[in-house]
């Protein structure tokens, strides 16, 4: 993603030089400079020296290896102020570099002519963080850290066991080449989801978790999160809510390999790949709405696009999309072996863009052609659908 840098000039007036920078955006950064320490040290009364206590209340569970505002702009209006903000800030443990974040606070005067902070909330256009939605409750595992609101720390053990599964499965498949250890957000609900990930819950209604990270230089991601739909997890059972996970900690271990090269039918087949392997699952009871279009006759003439996978879609498109992907993934499996579809992966994400990098690895790790391909997972359908 390309950066846009432009060079203001001030106006001159007369033989004057630039104006002078307002002095009240170093003096909001000092007092946000002095917020982030008295978190970071758990110094409640420092903190509430700064303003508002409300997000301290929120935060002091959460292991925060770092914390850092950066004021871009400060907007004064009578006795206060708004303030334009990035945050930085790192899980301990967790996040491998700093997760960015843009925030608006809302500033008053003190008595003392100094600033105090009122508010600090998401920017405009901006998604929610978890502890805008209340406070935080943590659950450490093994391989995991869970971070709920509105929920108990039993049920968030929940979650923990099922990530804690999911690390070494995916790990056994992908291989160890990744942080293996997972984070997973649990909102309140759906719409607590949807305000985490900045769009309509209506997107996201059926979808029992979804992966987001923080896009990172050459290709690495920061910070990853498996963000849990509640409410539709809840309606899972016991085998479904293990490759919700497993499937969701799978992108979390493909991250750094996943491209604009990438295809969905590849990032997601493989993840529901990793997420079903070990289930016994027939494919006829993973892939129903696939296996009711071969039988009806209607065998896909290509691969799932990109454009398939969309949650605002058809849902039955949507399903399609993700049986074909998985199927495409368990044929590679199944004919050319675990090991060589990993190669398969890696090898298309590193291709610098779409165009021609599946028909590259194609030849090159699977020795074979996208026509070829395409064919051989049409008779997989019948074969293993029909």
């Amino acid at each position: 993603m390309a950066g846009l840098c432009l060079l203001l000039v001030p106006p001159l007036s007369g033989c004057g030089g630039p104006t002078a920078a307002d002095p009240a955006k170093a003096q909001v950064q000092r007092v946000l400079d002095r917020r982030a320490a008295a978190l970071l040290r758990h110094d409640a009364a420092a903190y509430g020296a700064t303003g508002t206590r409300a997000a301290y209340v929120r935060l002091r569970a959460l292991p925060l290896a770092a914390w850092a505002y950066r004021v871009t702009s400060v907007h004064r209006d009578g006795s206060g102020a708004t303030a334009d903000a990035d945050l930085r800030y790192r899980v301990a443990g967790y996040d491998t570099a700093p997760v960015g974040v843009r925030r608006t606070l809302t500033l008053s005067r003190s008595a003392d002519g100094g600033w105090y902070v009122t508010a600090d909330a998401p920017a405009k256009g901006a998604g929610q963080q978890l502890w805008d939605q209340g406070a935080v409750t943590v659950v450490r595992g093994a391989h995991s850290i869970v971070l709920g609101t509105g929920r108990g720390p039993g049920e968030l053990r929940g979650f923990g066991r099922l990530a804690d599964r999911a690390v070494p499965a995916v790990s056994g498949a992908w291989g160890t080449d990744w942080a293996r250890r997972v984070v997973v957000l649990v909102p309140p609900s759906l719409d607590g989801m949807a305000r985490l990930l900045g769009s309509p819950a209506s997107d996201y209604r059926g979808i029992a978790a979804v992966t987001t990270g923080e896009a990172g230089g050459a290709g690495r991601a920061p910070a990853d999160r498996v963000v849990v739909n509640p409410e539709a997890y809840a309606l899972l059972g016991d085998v479904g809510k293990q490759v919700v996970l497993t499937h969701e900690t799978a992108h979390v271990a493909t991250r750094a390999h996943t491209t604009a090269a990438t295809p969905l039918w590849l990032s997601e087949g493989y993840a529901d790949w990793t997420g079903y392997l070990a289930t016994g699952r027939a494919p006829a009871a993973v892939a129903p709405e696939l296996a009711r279009a071969v039988r009806d006759g209607r065998v896909p003439a290509e691969l799932p696009a990109d454009g398939d996978f969309g949650f605002t879609g058809d849902p039955a498109r949507l399903a399609r999309a993700y049986e074909g992907g998985w199927l495409a993934c368990r044929m590679i499996a199944d004919r050319w072996g675990g090991a060589r579809l990993g190669a398969f992966y890696r090898a298309v994400g590193a291709h610098a863009q779409r165009a021609g990098a599946v028909r590259e690895a194609l030849h090159e790790v699977l020795g074979t052609t996208p026509r070829e391909f395409t064919a051989r997972w049409r008779a997989y359908l019948r074969a293993r659908l029909g």
